[in-house]
């Protein structure tokens, strides 16, 4: 039984539990419309992560959306029109074109860094896609480390369709996820939707399932079980993965090298070693 996680109480927007030891599930908790994001939530889902990636008592995280329908359905446009800087009313307030820009870029700003906390986060993050799944879904999917869904799901890079590019990260990490700079452009330019075979064929997710609740089965009994492992270990590899992707070979070799340097004084090495050698499951420190 899922039992709300101690420190994360007060959040409107997202339910976070425990699933499991060291296992906290994240779930967009606004289904009647579709898990839209207003600004309210995306600082939320920011701070949320800030606070699991420093958490000793948490070792994997699972992120979802609430109710069958929707991973989320992006941003919540209406809203975003009535009360933010794109606003027809905010926007003529200010004049003066660099002025407008210089509030434009500060707002796109602080909205990338809650999503690219995600990413950041020292733990590894597993994505459940469901339902429909377009726009800042996307931009959250690809800061995730694995991602799976159900086969009802329904993806859309959506922005063009609304008159921009995408902006909070989609552009810049898709590229990276997936081998194909030509599908990438296919599905950017088009805004078309792709279903769950294409996205596996590609690489974007790593599993597909039947439904919704056998995806997050899945999702839990993974995260349980990297959360058997040497947290000094899983949240190496994490690090050192997301370096290689945007290193040389040569400088991830030496990045690795000066990590492990330190890591490998670990008592969790030790440990993990001994365990093979006694057949015994290990156990390990929090961190």
């Amino acid at each position: 039984m899922a039992q709300q996680l101690a420190g994360y109480t007060t959040f409107k927007y997202f339910l976070v539990t425990s699933v499991g030891p060291a296992v906290a599930h994240v779930e967009i908790n606004r289904p009647a419309k579709l898990n839209a994001f207003l600004e309210a939530m995306w600082l939320e889902l920011g701070q949320i992560f800030r606070q699991l990636s420093t958490d000793p008592e948490v070792r994997v995280v699972v992120l979802s959306g609430a109710g069958n329908r929707a991973f989320t359905a992006g941003l919540d446009v209406q809203a975003a029109s009535q009360d933010s800087p794109l606003a027809p009313g905010r926007q003529d307030a200010v004049s003066d074109v660099g002025r407008k820009a210089t509030l434009l870029r500060r707002h796109i700003q602080e909205f990338q860094d809650c999503i690219t906390a995600v990413e950041k986060c020292e733990k590894p993050v597993i994505c459940v896609a469901n339902g429909i799944s377009i726009g800042l879904a996307i931009d959250i999917l690809c800061c995730a480390d694995i991602r799976v869904c159900s086969r009802d799901t329904k993806f859309s890079v959506k922005e063009v369709d609304i008159g921009m590019a995408a902006d909070i990260g989609t552009l810049s990490r898709l590229p990276k996820v997936v081998g194909s700079s030509s599908w990438v452009k296919d599905v950017c330019l088009s805004a078309r939707y792709f279903g769950p075979a294409e996205a596996l064929a590609v690489g974007f997710v790593s599993q597909v399932h039947d439904s919704k609740a056998a995806a997050l089965d899945a999702a839990f009994k993974l995260a349980e079980l990297i959360s058997s492992k040497s947290p000094i270990a899983v949240q190496g590899t994490k690090e050192l993965l997301n370096h290689a992707q945007d290193h040389p070979v040569d400088e991830s070799l030496r990045y690795t090298g000066v990590w492990n340097s330190a890591a490998l004084q670990s008592a969790d090495f030790q440990v993990a070693l001994l365990s093979g050698i006694q057949k015994k499951k290990p156990v390990f420190e929090k961190l």
